[in-house]
């Protein structure tokens, strides 16, 4: 029995790490000693609801992939000002990716807002691994880049898009996560109030 039960879980590792693999592949080629090398950096994680994954003040230990379920990323001071910042969901990185490379204290929180299952990296190999293999250095560099382009965009919804063009921009972009996310966070992430995200909303073509 214990030889089967170690077979499942063997097979479920590979089945989780064929989706990143399946994600790499999108960036860039890669041979299977990059890929075997890069791949075994990685560890699966399954939590439940509202975990916290990191917290201010605490230095990003791992990078994250995304596997199953939606987390999100957001500022809380002691005035009890919040922004959401980031919601990730598969398949996609995750984690306060600014603490996790420069190893500074995070000024973000990371949590859970559905069960969710996902890979995750320690900061000590992943720079490791980064160094010794340069194409795979380079995949993930590319995602950093795409990430930070996606940013700059939303920056410029946030400063310019009524509030009705920030609701159909992210309908355009993320269609799913109406049913994923709750819209107070929704309304939060796109800067209005959720009285105004809800009546807006009621009067958008879906």
């Amino acid at each position: 029995m214990g030889f089967q039960w170690l077979f499942i879980i063997v097979a479920i590792v590979q089945q989780e790490l064929q989706l990143l693999r399946e994600f790499i592949a999108r960036l860039g080629p890669f041979n299977e000693t990059e890929w075997s090398a890069f791949s075994a950096l990685w560890e699966p994680l399954e939590l439940g609801r509202k975990a916290v994954l990191t917290a201010p003040g605490s230095v990003e230990s791992y990078l994250y992939f995304v596997l199953e379920g939606v987390q999100r990323i957001y500022y809380f001071d002691d005035q009890e000002r919040e922004a959401t910042l980031v919601f990730s969901y598969p398949p996609s990185f995750t984690g306060v990716v600014d603490s996790f490379m420069l190893q500074t204290p995070s000024r973000y929180y990371v949590e859970t807002l559905t069960p969710s299952r996902l890979l995750r990296a320690p900061h000590h190999r992943f720079q490791e691994v980064m160094q010794e293999i340069p194409n795979m250095n380079q995949h993930i560099t590319k995602a950093m880049y795409g990430a930070f382009s996606g940013l700059l965009e939303r920056m410029v919804e946030l400063q310019c898009f009524s509030s009705a063009e920030k609701i159909q921009r992210l309908l355009e972009r993320s269609p799913q996560v109406l049913q994923l996310v709750p819209h107070k966070y929704l309304a939060n992430y796109i800067g209005i109030d959720p009285a105004t995200f809800s009546k807006i909303l009621n009067h958008t073509r879906l």
